[in-house]
C-alpha cells in the first residue's frame, strides 16, 4: 500500500473511530496533573490501566506531590506500589523522577521528548504520552493496544512489534492534530471490540466499513 493510501484510510479509521468515542479520555486517571500521569506512567509498565489506578488512590494519599515522594521511604513506597509489579525498579525510578522534577525542573514537567527521556524509567512511550496529553503536542504512543490494532488494520505488518518503528510509521500518516487522541480511542476500542484473543470482527464498525486487512485476510471482511 502506498504512502498516499495509507494516509487516507488512516483518515478514515480516524473518523470512524471519532463516531465510536467521540470524547476520549486518556485511560489513567490522573486528574490533569503532570506529576501524576508520570507517575502513573511509569507503573503501567506490564500492568494493566485499572490496577495502575486503583492502586494509586492510596498511593497519592500517602505522598500527594512530587516533593513527598522525593522524600519517601523506599521500602514504604516500594510496598505501595507492589501491586503493579517490578516494584523495586518502579519505586527507585518513581523517587528519582520526583526528585528531578523538583530539583532540576522546579516542580514543572519539561515539554520536549529529549527532556522527558531524562527521566528514570521513562521510555518513548511514556514520554509520548505526557506530550500529548499535558501538552497536547503531536505524539503516538505505541502501546499493545495500538501495536496490535494498526498491524491487523494494515498500516504495516502485524508481525512487526517494534514500538519506535511503529512509531514513525503512524506519525507520518496521521495528522498531527488526530495523534494522541487517535491513540487513546484505540486503548478504549482494544478493550471493547478489538481485543487480543478473541475480537469481535463480526460486529466491528472498522471491518464494517472495508478498513481491516486482517479481518479480509481470514474471509470475515465486510
Amino acid at each position: 500500500m502506498k504512502k498516499s493510501e495509507k494516509k487516507l484510510r488512516m483518515a478514515k479509521t480516524v473518523a470512524a473511530l471519532k463516531e465510536i468515542y467521540p470524547d476520549p479520555t486518556c485511560a489513567l486517571e490522573y486528574g490533569g496533573d503532570p506529576w501524576k500521569l508520570l507517575v502513573m506512567g511509569r507503573l503501567s509498565a506490564q500492568c494493566t490501566d485499572a490496577r495502575v489506578n486503583e492502586v494509586c488512590k492510596y498511593l497519592f494519599t500517602l505522598y500527594p506531590t512530587a516533593e513527598k515522594m522525593m522524600n519517601a521511604d523506599i521500602n514504604e513506597l516500594e510496598e505501595a506500589v507492589k501491586p503493579c509489579g517490578l516494584f523495586r525498579m518502579k519505586a527507585k525510578d518513581l523517587k528519582e523522577s520526583s526528585r528531578m522534577l523538583c530539583e532540576e525542573y522546579s516542580g514543572i514537567l519539561p515539554d520536549t521528548m529529549e527532556e522527558l527521556l531524562r527521566f528514570s524509567g521513562v521510555g518513548r512511550k511514556i514520554a509520548n504520552l505526557l506530550l500529548g496529553d499535558i501538552y497536547k503536542k503531536p505524539a503516538i504512543v505505541t502501546d499493545t493496544h495500538c501495536i496490535r490494532i494498526c498491524g491487523r488494520l494494515g498500516f504495516y505488518p502485524e508481525k512487526e512489534k517494534t514500538p519506535y518503528k511503529i512509531e514513525r510509521i503512524l506519525s507520518e500518516i496521521t495528522e498531527p492534530c488526530e495523534q494522541s487522541d487517535f491513540c487513546h480511542r484505540l486503548v478504549w476500542f482494544g478493550r471493547d471490540i478489538c481485543t487480543a484473543r478473541s475480537p469481535k470482527c463480526e460486529t466491528c464498525p472498522l471491518n464494517g466499513k472495508g478498513l481491516c486487512d486482517s479481518a479480509k485476510r481470514r474471509g470475515i471482511g465486510r
